[in-house]
């Protein structure tokens, strides 16, 4: 395992726990209303479309595509040195919303907007395993 000591460890809550204990098992979940079927994401406790507290965890596809993105060159600090440069990139989901993470496994410069790209999970503690994507083999 990567030495991640010093990094910025999520600190999962009511909201996001079971968000977390999915991507500890390399599960991508999120959000689903009950009332009218709308995925949401970052974890919230009732539906941002018709304001539901029927809100249930579903397992995504773990696929989507790159709508945005920028290339990190100066880390934020030390313990993210060995790291940069590395992309922050904002990912639409196959199911619709709309997520930040890493673009990992792929040179900087073919990072592009309209990209394919896949989840890969990257175990920073024994409980907290960070979602990032990699380039899709198949199209989305």
């Amino acid at each position: 395992m990567v030495d991640h000591s010093g990094k910025n460890l999520p600190r999962p809550t009511i909201e996001t726990e079971k968000y977390w204990q999915g991507c500890r098992k390399h599960e991508l979940l999120i959000q689903k209303c009950t009332e009218c079927d709308h995925y949401q994401f970052y974890p919230r406790i009732m539906c941002t479309r018709c304001s539901s507290n029927q809100v249930e965890w579903e397992r995504t596809s773990g696929k989507g595509i790159v709508i945005s993105f920028t290339i990190i060159r100066r880390p934020i600090s030390k313990a993210y040195k060995a790291e940069t440069p590395y992309v922050v990139a904002l990912i639409k989901l196959e199911e619709g919303p709309v997520m930040m993470s890493n673009i990992i496994h792929c040179d900087l410069e073919a990072v592009k907007v309209g990209m394919g790209v896949e989840v890969e999970f990257e175990d920073w503690s024994e409980e907290i395993s960070i979602p990032k994507f990699r380039p899709a083999n198949e199209g989305v």
